[in-house]
């Protein structure tokens, strides 16, 4: 069976950890590189680092801040935001991530995700999606780009059939309404999504105990059946170590790659 992987993620605004709630009212919370250094120490599978104001400002990655994050850590790092060329791409690789994570800019441009995995392999292309309810729409939720601050044409589930088709090959999936609240995962929405596409999903937004997490890596019928679990708020605070959430998750019959 496979692994089930906690994913901790750095929301990072003028090169400091930001955190907020629905995309509202972030506060500073520390430095990504000691940050990211600790969570590696404490055992999480994978980091994702999001510039969450380079698209809105129309500049690019920050590539010394994610050279320096990927210097203390030897495990899978996404980087996402700013990222519109396959230039940009390349650069973020070589500055030492693993994959990239193409939200807004794949959306304005399609061809970036079959670009980026015709030339650097469909596992490094990840999209990220920010979804938020909305009855008008197939599927009920909404695409948003530029941080949650600009409405799209697109549903949710046909976006990400449509972006696996052109070579995604993982989807961070983000609950715009859940996004910091930690109040649990939009469960409906994870299994929608996570039962449509052929590709990893990691679920993003809300996660706030154990149980929430449990939950949305089950593959019940009731579960979100997702591959990952995105936290942030849960360690940011301290209120959790990664070694703790695997050991309560693992007694709980997740199975989660111990420390």
């Amino acid at each position: 069976m496979l692994k089930k992987r906690i994913i901790v993620c750095l929301d990072v605004k003028d090169g400091r950890t930001t955190k907020g709630v629905k995309f509202l009212n972030n506060v500073d919370i520390g430095d990504p590189v000691e940050m990211a250094a600790e969570y590696y120490r404490q055992g999480v599978d994978e980091l994702v680092f999001y510039d969450i104001i380079a698209s809105a400002r129309g500049r690019g990655p920050i590539l010394d801040l994610i050279s320096r994050v990927a210097s203390q850590v030897f495990i899978p790092f996404c980087v996402g935001g700013g990222i519109g060329t396959v230039d940009d791409i390349r650069s973020t690789i070589l500055a030492g991530a693993e994959k990239i994570s193409l939200n807004s800019k794949a959306v304005q441009n399609p061809q970036l995700i079959s670009e980026g995995a015709r030339i650097f392999g469909n596992q490094c292309i990840v999209l990220g999606m920010d979804a938020k309810k909305d009855e008008t729409m197939p599927s009920g939720y909404r695409v948003y780009i530029n941080g949650g601050r600009i409405a799209t044409e697109l549903d949710a589930r046909e976006w990400a059939i449509q972006a696996v088709k052109l070579g995604a090959g993982e989807i961070v999936l983000n609950s715009m309404d859940a996004d910091g609240t930690r109040a649990g995962y939009e469960l409906n929405l994870t299994r929608m999504i996570s039962d449509a596409v052929s590709v990893p999903v990691v679920a993003s937004g809300g996660g706030g105990t154990v149980a929430h997490m449990r939950d949305v890596l089950s593959d019940g019928e009731n579960g979100g059946h997702a591959d990952a679990a995105l936290i942030a708020s849960m360690v940011h605070s301290g209120d959790y170590t990664i070694g703790g959430i695997k050991k309560d998750l693992a007694k709980d019959g997740v199975p989660v790659r111990l420390v």
